[in-house]
């Protein structure tokens, strides 16, 4: 059995899995939820993959009590894809993941990898499966906090899983102007893959997964483990390797 763990800016999730199975996973954890979780597993794993965006590797050996190898996801380590990035070592963990994780959903064939998170991310993996790049875009909360903060009267305000189109008050606007602009936006960006790489599959994953799948324009592919299943397939590849 393996165990991955995904350690985002706020919230960490973990995956356990075997034999490329995912057997179980957890969402939502806060770092110290994270690692007693983990030491409190009933059965050891083999290994341990661990991706943060945040906090270092070196805190996460500190806390774990259990005597696992601890892999730790950085732009040098082997993962089953081709880089055509210019700065690869500035490419997020998170992204190279989600594109990862992608491939092993969908198989062979060009597949554009959205993630719905802090950021929204869209990336391209052509057909041999080499990562291209893509765009990085500002995220749900990410505008909302924005006009909060930006301007002296606008109010945060929380997301809506049924945004209207015509807001009749600031608050109903503001969830208007930012749900239904990132649904356009995104549904604007599968167009645009589409038309220029007509098989082009498309996978969505993220935290903010849920307030859009419903409004993207099929067909999609919609995972929300893409990002475990991702860092599993790395995990796996680099054990092969030793």
């Amino acid at each position: 059995m393996n165990i991955v763990v995904d350690s985002g800016n706020t919230f960490s999730k973990i995956g356990w899995f075997e034999q490329g199975k995912l057997l179980d996973c957890r969402y939502g954890l806060l770092f110290n939820e994270l690692t007693e979780i983990i030491n409190a597993s009933e059965s050891i794993p083999d290994s341990i993959l661990y991706s943060s965006v945040g906090t270092p590797v070196e805190v996460f050996r500190e806390h774990l009590q259990l005597q696992v190898p601890v892999l730790h996801l950085t732009h040098t380590m082997p993962v089953p894809l081709g880089k055509n990035y210019q700065t690869p070592e500035t490419l997020g963990v998170d992204r190279i993941a989600a594109a990862t994780g992608a491939v092993t959903v969908c198989g062979h064939g060009n597949v554009l990898v959205i993630d719905m998170g802090t950021c929204i991310t869209c990336d391209y993996v052509d057909s041999n499966e080499v990562f291209q790049g893509g765009m990085i875009i500002p995220g749900m909360r990410m505008r909302f906090k924005a006009m909060h903060t930006f301007t002296a009267r606008l109010p945060l305000v929380e997301a809506t899983l049924r945004p209207e189109l015509i807001g009749k008050s600031t608050a109903s606007c503001m969830q208007s102007g930012v749900m239904n602009g990132i649904i356009s936006e995104i549904n604007g960006i599968i167009e645009i893959f589409r038309i220029n790489y007509p098989d082009c599959n498309v996978v969505i994953c993220g935290g903010d997964l849920s307030f859009f799948e419903n409004h993207i324009k099929p067909p999609i592919f919609a995972v929300p483990e893409l990002v475990l299943i991702g860092l599993n397939r790395i995990l796996q590849y680099n054990v092969a390797k030793k």
